[in-house]
């Protein structure tokens, strides 16, 4: 057998720290190592099998559409791709009419930025504290953490920040000059920070009265995640745009961002090659209507509420705090997440960090009780 380690370490790019774990196969919550070591998969590839791995209606959808169609311009109609438009519209909020379909979240990111600038002839933006939007350079600039950005700066200019849930310092970061508002309802890699009812309705009527755009990063909160398909729907306000990907297609690459009529974008304004092509949107087709059938965010609402209320929190000396939204789920520490998760790899369990300090737990939404039970046992035994 090849070394698998040793392949990787001598050709790939080194951006990602490894952990000693050679993956090789998935079903649902559970995945396989080299060496057939079962783990419960509480990342699920950073929140993105919310379906499950290896679901079997995701499979067939895919071998469907690879063996008629695989790559087709967006010049061109296409059947696939039409019926993705026409489910993403009757799943989002009503106002929100148009997607343009992308490789990932970062792309729907950037699109976000240029349309929004395109639709306002403004230049600036706000976005928060801890917020994490993408890594390609428009997102970048409103992502937060210094040791993302300060390697690639000068990034591109016009970008502020402001603390999270501070409706106050939001309005006063507004001039003449900004086109829009980037914000998460619910910040993922800022260690699952809920926005409140209070704030969002204010940022909402800020961005009313100064003629700025809203545009809400669902990147990791939508599609069933939090207990709604979109976390915005907890709290009943509108985006002018919203940014997805991760859960969209069931694990294969793609995202979108989802406009209302505010969005005016002209011909050769943008675009993309691989962006909505037919077998990307067989996999959104039927990854969307698997978390329909299967009433997947109704399942994410009672298994997170039900996971953390396994947690003896009380008792756990190591922890300061659990914040959660159906199945994403952030677990405050008083030191260090990452000796944390390598005892958990160490108990067949594996997780994510949000920050330095936070345990990020992001199952399927297909996982098991009796699977949450076996990391809840656990997580009250090596926190306590």
């Amino acid at each position: 057998m090849k070394n698998f380690r040793e392949l990787i370490d001598n050709y790939e790019v080194a951006v990602y720290p490894k952990r000693d774990l050679v993956i090789v196969k998935g079903k649902d919550a559970t995945v396989w190592d080299e060496n057939g070591k079962e783990f419960i998969d509480c990342a699920a590839g950073i929140g993105v099998a919310t379906i499950g791995h290896s679901n079997p209606e995701l499979v067939k959808a895919i071998t469907k559409q690879a063996e008629t169609l695989i790559t087709n311009a967006c010049v061109f109609y296409n059947d696939t791709r039409a019926l993705l438009l026409e489910k993403l519209n009757e799943i989002t909020p009503s106002n929100l009419k148009r997607s343009f379909l992308t490789n990932s979240g970062t792309e729907a990111m950037e699109a976000a930025i240029k349309f929004t600038r395109v639709s306002t002839g403004k230049t600036d933006f706000i976005t928060t504290v801890n917020s994490f939007h993408g890594r390609t350079m428009g997102a970048l600039s409103g992502t937060y953490k210094e040791e993302y950005r300060t390697p690639f700066e000068p990034l591109v200019p016009g970008f502020t920040f402001v603390p999270f849930n501070n409706l106050e310092k939001m309005e006063e970061a507004i001039t003449p000059k900004t086109a829009g508002i980037i914000l998460e309802v619910i910040q993922g890699e800022g260690g699952i920070n809920i926005a409140s009812q209070k704030y969002l309705e204010g940022v909402r009527s800020l961005c009313d009265k100064n003629n700025v755009l809203l545009i809400i990063d669902e990147i990791q909160s939508g599609f069933c995640r939090t207990g709604k398909m979109f976390a915005i729907n907890h709290f009943g306000i509108e985006a002018d745009i919203i940014t997805v990907a991760k859960g969209i297609a069931g694990g294969f690459p793609m995202g979108a961002a989802i406009c209302s009529d505010k969005v005016k974008i002209g011909f050769g304004q943008h675009g993309t090659t691989f962006g909505g092509n037919p077998l990307a949107s067989a996999a959104g087709l039927a990854a969307i209507t698997f978390m329909q059938k299967a009433n997947l965010a109704k399942q994410a609402k009672e298994k997170g509420d039900y996971f953390v209320s396994k947690l003896n929190v009380d008792e756990l000396s190591k922890v300061r705090e659990v914040r959660h939204k159906g199945l994403m789920i952030g677990i405050e520490l008083k030191e260090k997440v990452q000796p944390i998760l390598q005892q958990l790899m160490e108990e067949n369990i594996l997780a994510m960090p949000a920050g330095k300090i936070v345990l990020r737990m992001l199952p399927p939404a297909v996982i098991t009780y009796e699977q949450l039970d076996k990391v809840a046992e656990v997580l009250n035994r090596i926190l306590k």
